[in-house]
């Protein structure tokens, strides 16, 4: 057994799941924006539960689309309230996706992606200028793989996630991770770092980075791998009640410039006469939130990837430092699937396999 020294740059454990009380209106609150876990896998529940008390809890999302509110992610009720049409079943619906959905020899960017899952009406209504705010590109100067997985219900199911295990931990993120820290062979740093600390660390200790590749390498002349941050505008609201109706209301149009509004109080039925709203709005500059991926990234990415496969005592593990999208679940299922293979005699174990549920609609 060793010793494992955390160094963290921020004042708070936790990363982007960290949440607190808002001093105000006394809600339970993410910094970061809203995190819903959820998985299919056995494995990756039974490790969170170990650390705390979670409650079963089914996101749902709705959109303000055409001056009304739709579920989200589209089902029969969104394609018959936008589209016109009047479906009732799920073998009617599965013959109107038929009908709309673009077909292509071969798929080449998002949009076309997109359009070959739910046509070009629920294209443009919902994910076209949706994903402009996301990313400051449209669809068509994306990576396919970025709307490879955006759903489109078969019948009228409004949750937002399918998967088997849908929970919020009782006591909040923070909590978890304090318990998952409450070690004696762990010692935690925050407000420090690791770059200021990096060259008095001595050759031969085993280093996790999980930050940004590039920022690791930025002494190698390359250019920098692009990523979206968030800016959260709060307003709070004294003796209101409800500002909405739902947990989270996405605004895909062009009319306002912020993705969506997250009302927290929502979740877990908090108890409180007062609210406070988040509008979030993407950016360019901030903490990296999300690696951009079209070709000039991807291909830049490839060069920091030989480099970080030459260093020597280091391993990147993580969203940031594989320049990938990671779920909640999979950078849990990632990391203790990279701890079998590199630090344990489990090297040969076969990798858990089943369907990811993406996150970033």
């Amino acid at each position: 057994k060793k010793k494992c020294l955390i160094i963290e740059r921020r004042n708070h454990i936790g990363g982007n799941c960290y949440d607190y009380i808002d001093d105000e209106t006394k809600i339970l609150m993410n910094m970061y924006g809203a995190h819903l876990f959820h998985t299919n896998s056995k494995r990756v529940y039974e490790f969170i539960t170990r650390f705390g008390k979670w409650a079963r809890w089914e996101h749902e999302v709705v959109g303000l689309i055409d001056s009304q509110i739709c579920p989200i992610p589209p089902n029969i009720t969104t394609v018959n309230m936008l589209c016109g049409a009047d479906i009732k079943t799920v073998e009617e619906m599965d013959e109107w996706l038929a009908k709309t959905q673009v077909k292509y020899e071969e798929i080449k960017n998002g949009e076309q992606m997109a359009k070959s899952r739910v046509g070009p009406v629920l294209y443009e209504k919902i994910f076209k200028h949706y994903t402009y705010k996301q990313w400051k590109k449209y669809p068509e100067d994306l990576d396919k793989s970025v709307l490879a997985r955006i759903p489109c219900r078969n019948n009228f199911d409004t949750r937002y996630f399918g998967d088997k295990y849908q929970v919020l931990p009782k006591e909040g993120y923070t909590k978890f991770f304090e318990h998952l820290l409450d070690h004696q062979l762990l010692d935690v740093h925050l407000n420090t770092d690791f770059f200021k600390l990096k060259g008095n660390i001595p050759k031969g200790k085993l280093i996790i980075y999980t930050g940004p590749v590039d920022s690791y390498f930025a002494d190698q002349g390359f250019e920098s791998l692009e990523y979206r941050s968030i800016n959260f505008h709060i307003e709070r609201y004294q003796n209101y009640g409800f500002y909405q109706p739902n947990s989270v209301v996405n605004y895909p149009g062009k009319e306002v410039p912020f993705t969506r509004i997250v009302e927290y109080k929502h979740f877990l039925n908090q108890q409180t006469p007062h609210t406070v709203i988040v509008k979030e709005t993407t950016t360019d500059k901030g903490d990296p939130y999300y690696p951009v991926l079209n070709e000039r990234n991807m291909d830049l990415f490839k060069k920091y990837k030989k480099l970080s496969d030459e260093e020597k005592d280091v391993h990147f593990v993580g969203r940031l430092a594989n320049y990938k999208y990671f779920n909640m679940d999979q950078a849990i299922l990632n990391a203790l699937e990279y701890f079998d293979e590199q630090f344990t005699s489990k090297k040969d174990l076969k990798k858990e396999e089943y369907t990811f549920v993406s996150d970033s609609v």
